[in-house]
């Protein structure tokens, strides 16, 4: 897929005036998050007077970091709850697992939008409906329709209109085959006037870098209205100020500002994997101990391990042989200075990122105390939720877009405006048994109701919290028990 062909494509049919030059900063993210950006990892070294192409050793610490990002912020332990049940419910069943959720297995590809959107800067998750049905050209309600999401980064996304940071009109581009063809699906969503979303989708065939408009695939229609203002789709961005002015409505990768610490930890683990490759034993021997077979090829004294073995001249006393025929060397690895180096950069690298400086940690033989632990993650707390803001209103809009689609075009009894949260998991600072009780105190001191309680720790909606406790919902009894009545497991 090229990025710069539907880029000029758009510029030219539609006249807009899309500037190509962000993409260019994104194509270095993914070469990066892939772990090999060939500018720093291709060297060249003489050998035999010959130069021979070289790379450098990498950790991959790009990647490793977007991980890591997506496993903090969007894991197993991350709650929606919504305060109606029957959308709750046609969202992710009675278990959180069922419902378009489990249907979209919606959970995991969630979690790997929280890394595309890492190492790109922007993610977004798209609606997408099989089998609709469209009476004009408007979007009509049908049992039959069948919701799909879509999940893309931020090369395949193209802002159109941004008002105030956000991105209200955008074309997506994504490479899809179909039938055993590759093809490039552009899909545009662009909100008009009193008529909603306008939805158009194209597909081409690229030669060079020119596209050329090929057949939808049967089905498929070219273009339909939604009728609402709602759009069907999600962006998420890593919850970063941009410091590059290109790239309007974009966010920026978490790793533009780590790219000098990457190449950091990339240069010291070089050097640790280089000492090993060249710490390996050496044999020096005398020119007169030589021998050589009939083509005048040099035969060492052990052929399986010949590597071992350097041929000197008669007078070796500088290589410490003193006279001796044969002479064992034996570098060293430097592995201590060597490992020291690479904590550090990783230290320097985890700093930049957001984890704080002590993130990745090798030396497994000392045990932090709890205020240690705490003082330790302070910059990883304090980050994980400036960036669950952007992660929980990405999560809002997808749910709203799906309740949306399920009412108007399933047809099913769910109501797009019901009040979505977003529970997230922060085990890392405190785990479930510390916050339950927490919040059971906090009940107790009339700070939470105790419907609010059942709400978040036991996925229930607002009602049937308020049903299960009763003329107590509004009391300090967040287990619902009748007020004056013990209970030994309370």
């Amino acid at each position: 897929m090229n990025i710069s062909a539907v880029i000029d494509y758009l510029n030219k049919t539609l006249g807009y005036s899309i500037d190509a030059s962000f993409y260019t900063h994104i194509a270095k993210w993914k070469n990066w998050w892939e772990g090999y950006y060939k500018p720093f990892h291709l060297y060249h070294e003489k050998l035999n007077g010959k130069s021979t192409e070289r790379h450098i050793y990498s950790l991959k610490m790009g990647k490793k970091v977007c991980e890591d990002w997506a496993a903090l912020l969007l894991n197993e332990k991350t709650q929606i709850v919504v305060n109606d049940k029957t959308s709750s419910t046609f969202l992710q069943g009675d278990d959180q697992i069922g419902g378009i959720f489990g249907e979209t297995q919606f959970w995991k590809h969630e979690n790997e939008l929280v890394e595309k959107a890492f190492w790109s800067g922007t993610g977004a998750t798209l609606l997408r409906m099989d089998n609709m049905l469209v009476q004009g050209d408007t979007v009509a309600p049908d049992t039959g329709t069948k919701i799909r999401l879509d999940y893309l980064p931020a090369d395949c996304i193209l802002p159109l209109t941004v008002h105030s940071g956000e991105i209200i009109d955008v074309a997506f581009i994504s490479e899809v085959t179909f039938h055993g063809e590759t093809y490039d699906y552009l899909e545009t969503h662009i909100l008009e006037p009193n008529k909603g979303y306008h939805i158009t989708n194209q597909y081409f065939k690229e030669d060079a870098g020119v596209l050329s408009p090929a057949a939808l695939p049967p089905g498929m229609v070219e273009s339909y209205y939604t009728g609402s203002e709602i759009p069907l789709f999600s962006v998420l961005t890593p919850n970063l100020v941009k410091n590059i002015r290109t790239g309007p409505g974009m966010g920026m990768s978490i790793l533009q500002n780590a790219l000098d610490a990457l190449k950091g930890v990339d240069l010291a683990f070089n050097n640790f994997c280089r000492d090993f490759r060249l710490g390996g034993k050496k044999v020096f021997y005398r020119q007169d101990l030589t021998q050589y077979d009939q083509n005048g090829n040099i035969v060492t004294p052990d052929d399986i391990m010949q590597q071992l073995f350097i041929q000197l001249g008669d007078g070796a006393d500088a290589a410490g042989m003193q006279g001796d025929p044969i002479h064992e060397y034996n570098p060293d690895l430097r592995v201590s200075e060597n490992r020291d180096a690479v904590q550090a950069m990783l230290d320097y690298l985890s700093f930049k990122v957001g984890f704080g400086a002590k993130h990745y940690q090798f030396n497994g033989s000392t045990v932090a105390t709890a205020t240690q632990y705490m003082g330790d993650k302070q910059d990883l707390a304090q980050n994980a939720s400036k960036h669950n803001i952007n992660v929980e209103s990405h999560l809002q809009g997808i749910c709203r877009a799906i309740l949306w689609a399920g009412k108007n075009i399933l047809g099913q009894p769910v109501n797009p405006d019901a009040r979505v949260t977003v529970n997230f998991d922060d085990g890392y600072i405190n785990d479930d048994d510390t916050k339950r009780e927490r919040d059971r105190q906090d009940v107790r001191d009339g700070l939470l109701k105790s419907w609010e309680y059942r709400v978040k720790w036991y996925g229930e909606d607002e009602a049937t919290a308020k049903a299960v406790l009763g003329a107590a919902a509004d009391l300090q009894n967040p287990f619902g028990y009748k007020q004056g009545v013990g209970n030994a497991n309370a």
